[in-house]
Order: C-alpha cells, then structure tokens, then sequence
C-alpha cells in the first residue's frame, strides 16, 4: 500500500537516461513522418506529369503548391530532428559533469532548443512534460507562456508564385512551369466534352492527394 509512497525519486542519472529514450522516439517518429511524405510527393510528381500531356496547368498548379508546402515542412522536420540530437547531445554532457558535480547543470542550450521545439505541434506535448521534469531537475529554467505559442504557418499557406513555377518546370522538364504563359489555349467544343469524365476523375485523384499530403504535414 504505502511501496508507492516511498518510492525513491529516480536519480539524475537515470532522468537523463529516461529523456535520451523519449527522444530517440520522437526522432523516430518524425523519420516516420519524412517517409510518408516523400512517399506521396512520388505520386504526386507522377499525377502532375500525367496532367501536364493533357495541358491541365490549374491542377497541375494546384498540386505543385502541394510539394511546395510539402518541401518546407520536411525541412522544418530536419531542423527539428537536428535540435533534438543537439540536446541528446548536450544530454550527455551532463552526464559527464554530473559525476565531477554531483548534480545536473543548467544549460541554456537545452532551454533555447527545447523552447523552439515546443512549436512544432507533433512534439509539443512530450516536450512540455519533458520541460517541467528538466525545471525540477534544474537543467532549464521555467518557461513563460509566450514561448509556447504555435508557429506562425502564414508561409506555407502562402506559397511564392515562382517557387510553385519553378517544381512545375523541374517536374516536367520545362514542359509546365516558368516558360509557360499563364492561360493556355481553350480546346474545342467537341474534345472538351470527350474528356469531361476523364477531368472529373482527375478531380477527384487531385483532392485525394492533396487531403493525403495535408494530413502528413499535420
């Protein structure tokens, strides 16, 4: 009844230990992320060719703002798999030290990477539970609410028009893209009718894929 109760706190050693471990995890996590990611960019990149031999520049558009989007996100993903091995890292440092001081030291490397990856929603619970056990610990001081505001996701909503010329041209080799005037010519009455089903399922694979890449960036 009262074992729990006199449970010995763990030492500093072992919370080192224990944080190492939650790391590595969300490092795996996000490798996990990376791969679904660059998994649909693959098909995308497939769909957007197969839409380029019909000259359908506004889906192929619509889907080259998707990698875009995409693109940034996995360099936000590296960033963040970088930052958390800094403080693995800084992690093992204090090991060391902690055998020479007898306790583990503050260190505002672990505070200004812990407070930057507390942005990143996918991490941000494990490193908040993860932040008020370093503060007990004294490896990090307390954090003010300002520093766990969400990232500001204007700019992947807002994608540069000549960054999205510029995946369409590399995509299709120059076919779609930068040397491409903005309208195209219209096709004729009777080819556009043959092809009104084919433009609908091309609609339908076009949301599916974009839904898909959405909920990987998420």
């Amino acid at each position: 009844m009262f074992a729990g109760f006199f449970a010995k706190p763990p030492t500093p050693d072992q919370m080192v230990r224990k944080w190492r471990s939650g790391i590595r995890t969300q490092e795996r996590e996000l490798d996990r992320q990376l791969r679904g990611i660059e998994m649909e960019e693959s098909k995308v990149k497939l769909k957007i060719k197969q839409l380029a031999k019909k000259n359908d520049s506004s889906s192929c558009r619509i889907l080259a703002k998707e990698l875009v989007r995409s693109r940034k996100q996995k360099n936000r993903i590296h960033t963040s798999k970088a930052q958390l091995n800094s403080i693995v890292m800084e992690l093992q440092l204090q090991v060391g030290l902690l055998k020479v001081a007898g306790s583990l030291q503050k260190s505002t490397q672990v505070m200004r990477s812990v407070n930057q990856l507390m942005r990143v929603p996918q991490l941000q619970m494990t490193l908040m539970e993860m932040s008020k056990e370093m503060m007990k610990a004294g490896v990090i001081e307390e954090m003010t609410e300002d520093m766990f505001d969400a990232l500001d996701d204007e700019d992947l909503e807002d994608e540069a028009e000549d960054e999205v010329m510029k995946v369409l041209a590399e995509i299709t080799d120059g076919q779609m893209g930068l040397s491409v005037p903005a309208a195209l010519p219209k096709h004729g009455e009777t080819q556009a009718n043959a092809v009104v089903d084919e433009e609908s399922e091309d609609e339908l694979d076009l949301d599916d894929m974009r839904a898909r890449l959405s909920a990987l960036r998420s």
